[in-house]
């Protein structure tokens, strides 16, 4: 079977001919119908999130036919817990001491043929359902992530969301749906992303370098980059709360106590659970949601990293075996 592999960091995707993988215990064949593109694959791809196999199968988006039954399943980056451990015992298997991860820990969907553990398969029903296989596959990270992010900011009214790409758009349709005002912030300058914000239904869009125009009662952080940690802080009331939702960020400068003065929340959200999985994607059909993204063949896979990295995509990438 054909598949893009890394074969370590600083390296750049290339394809191999591998033998079809043979399901373990617990586990089960897919044939991947498709694979969303996240900016995970380019942590892991630099070194900043440690791979532990090699050669690796990247992609944590997969959209996927089972091979004994010809269910439609989604399988996301959390991909296997112990179910025994303190985090697992707490209903919070997003922290599990033992998780292994798609596409790190676990070969991933930039493959023809894959196999995930029963468990963290996701039902997604027919093609005539949700949406179509390219569709749903920014769900399964940009959308989880990007849910449980806002999840973790309580009930705001005014949401802040700092970088406009995978997980914002969709973010950003589900906020509006649901009646929060929505401000969309993107590099200084990025009229295109600003412009693209507002068709999402962003009340306001503009660069990191602006104010928004009224105090927001949360900030969502999905670009990684910690110099927007105090810029968000700033941009949210007493009493706001700060979200980073991402796996990485650079470093955080240091900034005044001031600035996170007045009962402010600064936190982070760290993976998923398959709650949130079942969450929205029964938000999807209701909002319903409508995922920009832009198609690559499999041996196009490096290419569409390059796109990611270089801010070229509006919405997702989605590669297609």
């Amino acid at each position: 079977m054909r598949t893009m592999v890394l074969d370590g960091p600083g390296t750049r995707l290339h394809p191999l001919e591998q033998p079809r993988p043979e399901p373990g215990p617990g586990q089960v064949l897919l044939r991947v119908r498709a694979c969303g593109v996240c900016r995970t694959d380019l942590h892991v791809t630099d070194g900043e999130v440690a791979q532990t196999r090699a050669p690796l199968v990247l992609g944590h988006q997969i959209v996927a036919e089972r091979a004994d039954t010809g269910e439609r399943v989604g399988v996301p980056w959390l991909g296997w817990t112990d179910g025994t451990c303190p985090a697992c015992a707490r209903g919070q298997e997003n922290l599990c001491v033992a998780a292994r991860f798609t596409g790190k820990d676990i070969d991933g969907g930039f493959a023809e043929w894959t196999v995930a553990d029963e468990r963290f398969c996701l039902p997604l029903g027919g093609r005539d359902g949700v949406m179509d296989d390219v569709h749903v596959a920014p769900l399964l990270c940009a959308g989880l992530i990007g849910l449980r992010t806002l999840r973790a900011a309580g009930d705001p009214a005014r949401v802040g969301l700092y970088g406009f790409g995978a997980a914002a758009h969709l973010i950003c349709q589900i906020a509006v749906w649901e009646g929060r005002e929505v401000y969309a912030f993107t590099r200084p300058g990025d009229e295109r992303g600003q412009a693209f914000a507002r068709s999402q239904g962003a009340r306001w869009a503009g660069g990191t370098d602006a104010a928004p125009p009224e105090p927001l009662d949360a900030a969502l952080i999905f670009a990684p980059a910690g110099e927007l940690v105090p810029l968000a802080l700033r941009a949210v009331r007493p009493g706001g709360v700060v979200v980073c939702g991402g796996i990485h960020m650079s470093d955080i400068p240091s900034f005044p106590y001031a600035d996170l003065w007045g009962e402010r929340v600064l936190r982070s959200v760290a993976n998923l659970t398959r709650a949130d999985g079942h969450e929205l994607l029964a938000l999807a059909t209701r909002v319903p949601l409508r995922p920009q993204v832009t198609t690559y063949a499999l041996d196009d896979a490096q290419q569409a990293l390059d796109d990611l990295r270089s801010g070229a995509l509006e919405g997702a990438a989605v590669v297609v075996p």
